[in-house]
């Protein structure tokens, strides 16, 4: 109880900052109070998940006498929830710092404080998503999701001034309240057989298979919503470039990890033996997602939402991860399970510090040039080029590049697909095999992604005069950028230290750890299995990539002519007084063939060239449009169906007190009969 309490202790702190900040919130020194106390608070709290997780012994629990008089509210931090605590709090840590130089550097820019709205909202929004990790009761559990779903879309309002926030805000709070509604009839579900909210209560009395079912649609349709899973992803590339650059880091790498900690609270711990369809469903719902997410940004040229897309392709992967672990821990294989499992963990930690890494970098390409436009940037390698280094360890580990941690999870994943031929379901190894290549397409395509960001903004010539005239950032925010680009480099050269911190949790879930297909699993080697017998060690890729440029490098500067010739470049006939800026690749023409490859089938895309007329050395300009399908699927009609139930619903505030009194009491009739038919 002591222990959990220092954790109740520090969210409660968080919600002191939040009133300080409020209060103060005009005051030059308000960011420094809201940001540092924030992560102080993320630093105790991730620190003492870590030593729960080092050190092992029971978990902490606590009831507070708090909620409606039947309902106590019961909080838990077991293995499970202290992995999450890491991820939310680490990022909640390096958001800060860069939050922190963020808001300097606008303050400085425009003569006032930018952030005013967001300094009382940034810790409850953190404070939200580590009370829903502690949560153990069904009560607790939803008042604090939608907490943090409250708290992260008033952050998105407090840049309305945008002309695509309403939008965005609009859309954010509509998928927010279905995905809530699905949580709610999921936990419904699982707590009518004994009417006891409580985890402890759920796990004990596990659901009959139809119910059972129902709960796993539901979750993933609830926490699937939240985290952008296809083809519930509308709302995320428009409500997390929303928000400010810190906040979307948050949003994108941290605030879908806390979905995804949802997913598997219930299908692995409340809902009891898995059956093989579940991971099936779960695996194609991944795959699907990974594919269709890394097209989507594929065709963007805003860097933001780029990056929010990016984080759909993202989720899927970890999701494929999730389904294989229901496969194989429904076949009974639980060396495999827990093998799946641990990439699932290891990407979400991956993930949660390159994509938080890349939103920082966008921040202080918006900071430093006004834009996040990609046609506007380029040349910024020569002008931050602090910024551009960090920038391209998070696109090189976001690519599964080794020895960076993006291809540690990558490979772990691989690892446990090749394990497929260890079923005895034919449909699931053709499934699987299916899945598998769809996640190499998603894995290369996101390389293609990636190199076409870095190139288009920071290489190549300056596309605008706030490019050309860019400094480097503060170093408040280089150092919120520097601490995930290390730790990306350090857990791909070192990562079994972090896979046997999710041991306790690995055994929790799937009853096996991450190396028990080993008989020894030294430090700098990572060997999940013996039947495989393929291996990785990060210490020695490092060295042979580094020992391979250095080679290059000297080779090239051998060959190369001593002579340095400066001449203009041949600029096509075009004017100006940069034309090589004009004739370069813009982002859209880099994209081009993988837009015309796929996007013309699964997004309708159209590009349209305005060619100027014969003798005119104007350029001719090239414009794309393009539809996503899961606006026709499920906004489209989810947005008429809540017009008509607002329609049908407004008629009732003109009905006389006879009616409202009449109404009233058939709810109650119809409330009874639930009451009686559920406890018979």
């Amino acid at each position: 109880m002591a222990a959990l309490g220092l954790v109740v202790s520090a969210i409660a702190f968080l919600f002191a900052v939040a009133v300080a900040g409020a209060a103060a919130r005009r005051l030059p020194q308000a960011p420094t109070v809201v940001y540092g106390g924030t992560a102080a608070a993320c630093a105790l709290i991730a620190l003492w998940a870590a030593l729960r997780l080092a050190g092992g012994g029971p978990d902490a629990a606590l009831v507070l006498p708090v909620g409606l008089p039947w309902i106590q509210a019961h909080l838990r931090a077991d293995a499970l929830s202290a992995v999450f605590l890491i991820v939310v709090n680490l990022g909640g840590i390096t958001a800060s710092l860069f939050g922190w130089g963020y808001e300097r550097a606008h303050h400085d820019a425009h003569g006032g404080s930018q952030d005013g709205p967001v300094l009382p909202l940034y810790p409850l929004f953190l404070a939200g998503m580590n009370m829903v990790l502690i949560a153990a009761d069904a009560f607790t559990f939803l008042l604090s999701w939608e907490f943090m779903s409250l708290a992260s879309w008033l952050l998105v309002l407090s840049t309305h001034r945008e002309p695509d926030t309403p939008k965005a805000a609009r859309l954010y709070l509509l998928m927010a309240s279905f995905g809530t509604a699905c949580l709610l009839l999921a936990f419904g579900v699982l707590a009518t057989a004994h009417g006891d909210y409580s985890f402890a209560a759920i796990r004990a009395h596990a659901p009959a298979a139809g119910a059972a079912a129902l709960v796993v649609v539901l979750i993933l349709l609830g926490a699937g919503s939240k985290a952008g899973l296809v083809p519930l992803h509308v709302w995320l590339p428009l409500a997390h470039p929303a928000a400010p650059s810190h906040v979307s880091a948050l949003m994108s790498g941290v605030m879908t990890k806390v979905a995804v900690y949802a997913m598997i609270r219930v299908l692995f711990d409340l809902l009891g033996e898995p059956e093989w369809w579940w991971g099936g469903v779960t695996m194609g719902f991944g795959a699907l997602t990974a594919v269709m997410g890394v097209l989507y940004a594929l065709m963007q040229d805003d860097v933001k939402r780029l990056l929010a897309y990016s984080t759909v392709e993202n989720i899927g992967a970890i999701v494929i991860a999730l389904g294989l672990a229901l496969v194989f821990k429904a076949a009974h294989t639980p060396v495999i399970a827990a093998l799946a499992l641990a990439a699932a963990l290891l990407h979400v930690v991956n993930h949660s510090l390159f994509k938080s890494l890349l939103f920082f970098a966008a921040g202080a390409l918006l900071t430093a040039t006004g834009s996040r436009d990609l046609n506007r940037l380029g040349g910024l390698i020569h002008r931050m080029p602090t910024t551009a280094v960090l920038a391209l360890i998070g696109a090189a580990a976001i690519s599964a590049l080794p020895p960076l941690n993006g291809f540690v999870g990558e490979w772990l994943l691989f690892q446990a697909i090749l394990n497929a031929p260890a079923l005895s379901e034919w449909s699931l190894k053709i499934e699987i095999a299916v899945v598998g290549a769809a996640l190499a397409l998603a894995t290369a395509l996101a390389g293609a992604c990636f190199v076409r960001l870095y190139g288009i903004a920071f290489l190549g010539r300056p596309r605008s005069r706030a490019a050309g005239e860019a400094v480097e950032v503060g170093r408040a925010m280089r150092l919120g950028m520097a601490v995930p680009a290390v730790l990306c480099v350090v857990l791909g050269v070192l990562p079994t230290p972090l896979l046997r911190l999710f041991e306790p949790a690995l055994r929790l879930l799937v009853e096996a750890g991450p190396f028990d297909g080993r008989a020894y699993q030294p430090w700098f080697w990572l060997a999940p299995t013996s039947a495989i017998g393929n291996s990785y060690n990060g210490l020695i890729m490092l060295v042979v990539i580094a020992l391979l440029s250095v080679v290059l490098v000297l080779g090239i500067h051998r060959k190369a002519s001593d002579r340095v010739r400066w001449s203009i470049p041949w600029g096509c006939g075009f004017d100006g007084p940069d034309p090589a800026a004009v004739t370069q690749y813009t982002a859209s023409s880099f994209g081009q063939p993988i837009r015309r490859a796929f996007g013309s089938t699964v997004f309708r895309a159209r590009d349209h060239v305005d060619m100027p007329a014969p003798g005119d050395t104007r350029p001719a300009r090239l414009s794309v449009t393009w539809t996503d399908p899961a606006w026709v699927v499920v906004v489209e009609p989810l947005s008429r169906a809540v017009g008509w139930l607002a329609e049908k619903a407004n008629r009732l505030q003109f009905l006389t007190i006879r009616r409202y009194l009449t109404l009233m009491f058939l709810a109650l009739v119809v409330l009874l009969v639930m009451v009686a038919v559920t406890q018979r």
